[in-house]
Formats: C-alpha cells, structure tokens, sequence
C-alpha cells in the first residue's frame, strides 16, 4: 500500500492528454470560458455538500455560509476559484482529474480523431470543462479537503502529460484551483483584472445560487460624525468583499423577464455543454399546484445517449434548494436528453429518490411537463420543420422508445414520429402517410431494415410500387423493438410487407389472382416441392407469390415470427437468436422460374437444376439484406453458371 503523504506523480489517460493538446491549440477564441466551467464546477460541489447536509448537519460545522471565492493576484498573475463545498478525496482527484472515468473513452477518442475541427463542441460534449483552465494557465494547483475528512490534498500539473498528488495542510473544507496565468497576448484579456473577472461573471454565471464574491479595492473620501466628506481628506483605499452576481434563480423569473443570452448561458452551466440548446421551454406554474420549470432540448446528442449509464438529466429543487442531480422520476427514460430544472415548493424538502416514486405532487408535475414537452414538439413540428428535422436527428431514436414503453402517451408519440418513405427523399409523419392514403388502403405498410436504399428496393415492395401506394422505411437500430409497440395509427393497423400474405386487390381482381394462382400452383408444383426438397430446413415453405412482379424471388417471415432484420440486429449484438424459417415465394410469371419450370420437366432432379435452387435461395438471402451462410459455395456457383453462358462450360481440366 503506497504512502499517501509522500509527493506521487502520475501519468494523464492517453485520452486526457490529447483533449489537453486539443483545448491549448485549438481554443484560443474561446478562452474566458474557463472561468464559467471553473465556476459551474465549484456550484456543483456547493450542491452536493447542500443536499448531503440536510440528513449529515455536520458536515457544514461552522461554516455554512457557502460560496464561491474568486482571488486575483496581479503581480504573482495568478487566478483562484474557490469554494467550500463537497471537497474531493484522494481517490476522487485521480478519478475526476486523470482520467475520463466513462466509459465512452474509446467513443471520445475516435470522435477526437473525427472532428479536430470543432473541439469545443466535442469538450462540452464530453463533459471535460476543468481542462479548459490550460488555455490561460502555464500549469494549475488544485488544493481540496473532502467535507468530514481531515485530509487535504495538493494537485498540480502544467498540461504536459503529467500530474503530482500529495497531502497538505489545508484548515478549509472545499476545493480552490489556482491558475498560473501565462502571460496575455496581443489579443488575450488580462484575467486579473477586476472588470474582465467581473464582465466574465455577469456574462455567463450571473444565475448561479451561490454569491460568487471577491475582494475589491475602493477609494473613499473620509466622513466626519455625520457622514459628510471632509473636505481636504486625503483618500483611503478600502478593500471589502462584493457580490459579482444577483443570484436570483432564473427559473422562478418570468419569461418576460430573461433575454435569450441568459436563457443560453444558464443551459450551459446545469449541462456543461458549450453549444446553444435547440429550444427552450419555461414554465410558471400557479394554482393549486405551484411550481416553476426550465426544461432545454438540446442542440446535439450527447456521445452517450445510449450508454446504460446515461441519466436523466433533470435537476430537482425545492424552494431554491438543491435535492438532486439526475431525477429520473421528473421526465420518463424516452426523453433522458431534455436537460433543466424543477424547483416546486410544495414538496417535502426531505423527500428521498425512493419516496420520488409514489410522492403524487411528483407524479402531476412529471404528467406536465411530459404533455409540455409533446406541445412543444409538436408546434416545432408544425410551424419549424427544419429545426424539428435536427431534433429528429439527434434524439429520434430516443423519443421513439415511448412507443414501446409509455401506452399512456402513445398515440401523442405516433404523431411526432417521422419515416422514411417511398413517397419521396423527404422524411414524412404517420400523418401525412394516411393523409395520402387511396380510399381503398386499409392498412399502412411498412418495411423495416439498416439502409434506406436497400429498402426502398426490395423485392417486397414490387406489388405496392406497381399499385402506385406508399410504403414506410424503417432504418434505425431500435425501429424493429419500437413497431412491436405500434400496431395501429388513427384505426389502422401497420403491416409489414416483408411478413405475411399480401392482401391488397379489389375483391374482384382478387378472385382473378386466386383462380390463376390455383392454376399455376398445378403447373409449378413439381418445381415447389424439388426446390423445397433441395433447400430442407433452410426454408419453412416454397410458393407462388402475391407480391413479386419483377423479381424472381424472395423470403418472407411468417405473420407472427421475427423479422430477418431484427435476426441480425440481436446477433450484432450477440444475442441468442431463436430458430426460424422463412417462406421462399417465388415469380411464376418470370422467365427464370418459367425456364426452371421446363428443365425440371425435361431433366428431372438435376445437379444443374440444384445448384439453381441454391442459387435462388441465396440470391432471395442478399435481397433482404442478410449475408448467405456461405460466400464461397455462392461464388463458386455463379461462376460455373457465367462460365456456361459464356460457352466454357466442359472446357476445364
């Protein structure tokens, strides 16, 4: 076991290193940030000792006046934040401080590697602000003493691969990071400086709940006994403490009251996310229920969306008190990227994350911002498509999960849903689908795979190309578990077309179809039951098909089992995959078939004839998008068969 007082340095994550030589080279029109990440990092560790206080009194001993200190020396030209909040152990510092403890690291690399170009955007979605602090300083010294412990820590490294860890002696509970500026260019501004630190604050954390407050220098003329300047004084420099922001929370401000740039700002302090939220959605709630509520719909899908450890991202409040981080039971796991604050002072400020789930004022409020959020949604949908289109993009997946877990809210997540279509390149709502429905459509078709391309020309379609009705594509990951959740919209039922019988002909023609069927399936049995024969347990049936046109042939799942794209999806994610046959349905009207049909009468079961079958059946496994079992055996049979076309055939050995 290492000795804990002796001084021990440390290595950076790989990981850490280039986001530092990221943030020092590449940030340098965005240096005063450092300040608000600093800034909301100290209000954060304010929060947590606040709540952890209301059950553990002496955690706070006596000093419960929390705040958040700035000191600047200008002729040492250093910079301190600090505050007397949570503190930090040992092990916490190497944990927050050397590495990045998710585990998204490998994403976070890769997305490095990806977009060098817009590191800021990348740091404020990864959640790293501290490191910001390099842009300005020449190294930084983080001295921390956890809430309850008499151990205190040193911190310090100069951004070049290296950190040092040692305990010191420290009397204060909290954390204070010193900067050592570097010396300001031509262009920088001078972070010593009382105005630049008070325009700094004021700009980007004027709504912090905490006094943000510092030392500062004033000339005073002298007064006499009545507080009149005496005239001659010579006058007296005062130094006294100011506060730097009014502190009044901002989400118990009215509307009218908050210009868009504090609305923005105070989205980047609750998220730590550098760029503008996409919407912003603020509720005063009066009456019988009170309640004050500032939700943001992010501009960018954090890179952990669908991480398991991902949370809610929902703060709770009671009259201005912070109770908790990430409070699942404000808004449902489906709308996990909404990011804000809840402050109701009609909950019990002693209320625990067990009681959250059966206190019932909880339980109004999270059925109305639900029904908010939804309104929202709904009116970007309708009045600003292009801005619903980029909400669409980065949290379609997720708001789609509701489907499938939230019938009470169904039909209102059914409406916000946007597919892709046969109808045109543009993205189209259920809606709109039935809208263009004929009047003899009665169900809504649907085909569901990884590439809209692939979809759109599928075998499975042809029948409903040729009739001129729409189809929907379904192309992302979680759209198969979603549409298990979805089985009607508006009175109609959604149908796959790749599962099945096709049953869209007029009850005339269908009579036709019927009768001619009849009679192709006597013609075209002996062919049936050899290619069945030669498939085996490959394949569940082989028959004629409704819904072929132009194609030869393709697979078709039975009604009720599991789609070939949902088979893949669970065997990319290694999950055990029942066993399942399709229905090989073949063209009896293509010349293929028609041709197979003459040599199985002329030749009987031959090995040419086998190897078509095979052939057949791989051709229908590469048309739905699945990979055939086996690329050799299909190449080898392709190319006897292009070898015979070619007049080559015998030719070999």
């Amino acid at each position: 076991m290492s000795d804990t007082s002796r001084k021990e340095t440390m290595q950076f994550e790989t990981e850490i290193q280039q986001l530092l030589d990221l943030i020092i080279h590449s940030l340098y029109s965005h240096k005063e940030i450092f300040l608000r990440e600093l800034i909301s990092n100290a209000s954060d560790a304010l929060d947590k000792l606040k709540f952890k206080s209301q059950t553990d009194q002496s955690l706070l001993g006596d000093d419960a006046e929390l705040k958040i200190r700035i000191e600047a020396d200008k002729e040492a030209r250093t910079l301190s934040v600090i505050d007397n909040g949570i503190g930090m152990t040992r092990e916490e510092l190497i944990e927050n401080l050397g590495t990045i403890a998710k585990s998204g690291t490998k994403a976070f690399v890769e997305a490095l590697k990806e977009k060098k170009e817009n590191a800021l955007e990348l740091i404020g979605q990864f959640g790293v602000g501290f490191y910001s602090s390099f842009m300005v300083a020449e190294r930084v010294v983080l001295v921390t003493r956890a809430a309850g412990s008499d151990k205190a820590y040193r911190w310090e490294s100069q951004g070049d691969g290296s950190y040092s860890i040692e305990e010191c002696d420290e009397k204060c509970r909290g954390t204070r990071v010193t900067l050592y500026l570097r010396q300001p260019g031509e262009d920088d501004q001078d972070y010593t400086q009382e105005w630049v630190i008070r325009n700094i604050v004021r700009k980007y954390s004027d709504f912090v709940t905490y006094p943000i407050v510092m030392e500062i220098e004033r000339e005073e003329t002298p007064t006499d006994d009545e507080g009149k300047p005496i005239e001659g004084a010579e006058p007296v420099k005062k130094i006294s403490d100011e506060t730097l922001n009014s502190m009044k929370p901002i989400w118990n401000k009215r509307k009218s009251e908050v210009s868009e740039e504090e609305y923005k700002e105070f989205y980047k302090h609750i998220s730590h996310d550098w760029n503008d939220p996409l919407e912003t959605i603020h509720i005063n709630a009066e009456g019988i229920l009170e309640y004050n509520v500032l939700m943001y719909i992010p501009g960018q899908a954090p890179f952990d969306l669908f991480m398991p450890e991902n949370k809610s991202g929902m703060q709770l409040y009671v009259r201005n008190v912070f109770i908790m981080d990430n409070c699942e039971d404000l808004l449902p796991a489906y709308l996990r990227f909404i990011k804000g604050v809840v402050d109701s002072a009609d909950i019990s400020l002693n209320v625990s994350r067990e009681m959250l789930q059966h206190d019932r004022i909880v339980g109004k409020i999270r059925k109305n911002l639900v029904k908010k959020v939804f309104e929202t949604l709904t009116r970007m949908l309708k009045d600003e498509r292009e801005k619903y289109l980029k909400f669409w993009d980065n949290f379609g997946q997720v708001l789609k999960e509701g489907l499938h877990t939230d019938f009470e809210n169904r039909e209102a997540i059914a409406d916000l849903i946007l597919c892709a279509s046969t109808h045109s390149e543009d993205l189209t709502t259920l809606q709109e689908y039935v809208d263009r429905m004929p009047l003899e459509q009665k169900e809504i078709y649907y085909i569901a795979g990884e590439d809209r391309e692939v979809l759109a020309a599928s075998p499975h379609l042809e029948v409903f190309r040729d009739k001129g009705w729409e189809v929907l594509l379904f192309t992302d990951p979680v759209d198969e578990w979603v549409l298990q959740g979805l089985f009607e919209y508006k009175g109609k039922k959604l149908k796959s077309v790749a599962k099945g019988e096709v049953d869209i002909l007029p009850e005339e023609e269908k009579k036709e179809k019927e009768e001619k069927l009849k009679q192709q399936e006597e013609e075209f049995s002996g062919l049936l039951d050899f290619i069945k024969g030669v498939l085996g347990d490959k394949v569940a049936e082989v028959k004629l098909s409704q819904r072929l046109t132009s194609s030869p042939v393709c697979l078709v799942a039975d009604e009720n089992a599991m789609s070939a794209s949902m088979e893949r999806i669970l065997k990319a994610a290694n999950q055990p995959v029942p066993p399942s046959k399709r229905i090989l349905e073949i063209n009896s009207e293509h010349e293929l078939l028609e041709r197979m049909r003459e040599l199985h009468r002329a030749q009987g079961e031959s090995d040419e004839l086998k190897e078509f079958a095979e052939l057949l059946y791989d051709q229908a496994v590469l048309t739905e998008g699945s990979k055939v079992a086996s690329p050799e055996q299909f190449c080898s049979r392709l190319t006897k068969l292009m070898l015979k076309v070619a007049g080559a055939g015998g030719q070999e050995g």
